[in-house]
């Protein structure tokens, strides 16, 4: 047997098995590194998306995603920190958009995207994510239902404290038929981070002006 031969053999073998992981592993890297980068710029234009569904054309003129802090206000219902989106025209402060959470949907938590202006009207709201009943609670998407736009230049003047409630409560907002809980409590979270805004406005409304001043 010649064990210098095999040796080698097992040698070179043992080179090209580590030179094919090697090249291997790079390449998986660099898939991972591609599609991830994809994936981030991907989730990056749907955030943009979501967000330019709640402010008007022409309203602002800034990035939001550039524009954002973290907020964190019993009022808003949330568990933890979530970013608000700081929108500006010319260099003004314009609206904010907040991140809000209406504990006591029919199934559980509904989470909502509030934007609200910097005189404290109601840009727009859209849903984040629930589990309501489909076909019932389900409602409170735009893509359902009108509904969620009824919100739109309303504030905690407009209507006053007993009109922001479903109808069915004494307040001005239809609710579904067969469902009442879901917007009753939309309504209310709605309502709350009006609160918020208005006790935080100062202090909202001088971050955009520093990131632009």
């Amino acid at each position: 047997m010649d064990w210098p031969q095999i040796s080698r053999s097992m040698l070179k073998n043992s080179l090209l098995l580590g030179a094919f992981a090697v090249l291997s592993v790079g390449t998986v890297a660099a898939i991972h590194y591609s599609t991830a980068e994809r994936i981030a710029v991907a989730e990056r234009e749907a955030k943009v998306q979501a967000l330019a569904q709640i402010l008007p054309p022409g309203s602002y003129d800034n990035d939001l995603l550039d524009s954002v802090r973290e907020v964190e206000d019993p009022l808003l219902g949330n568990k933890g920190p979530t970013p608000a989106y700081l929108a500006t025209l010319n260099g003004q402060p314009a609206a904010v958009i907040v991140q809000a959470t209406a504990p006591d949907g029919y199934s559980g938590s509904i989470q909502l995207l509030i934007g609200i202006f910097a005189d404290g009207r109601i840009a727009g709201v859209r849903v984040l994510s629930h589990k309501e009943t489909p076909g019932l609670g389900d409602k409170i998407e735009l893509a359902k239902d009108r509904w969620i736009s009824r919100f739109t230049d309303t504030s905690l003047s407009a209507p006053d404290d007993s009109g922001w409630a479903v109808k069915k409560d004494g307040g001005q907002f239809d609710q579904f038929a067969g469902a009442t809980i879901t917007p009753r409590a939309v309504v209310a979270a709605v309502h709350r981070a009006l609160q918020y805004f208005n006790a935080q406005r100062a202090s909202l409304l001088q971050v955009v002006e520093a990131k632009h001043g």
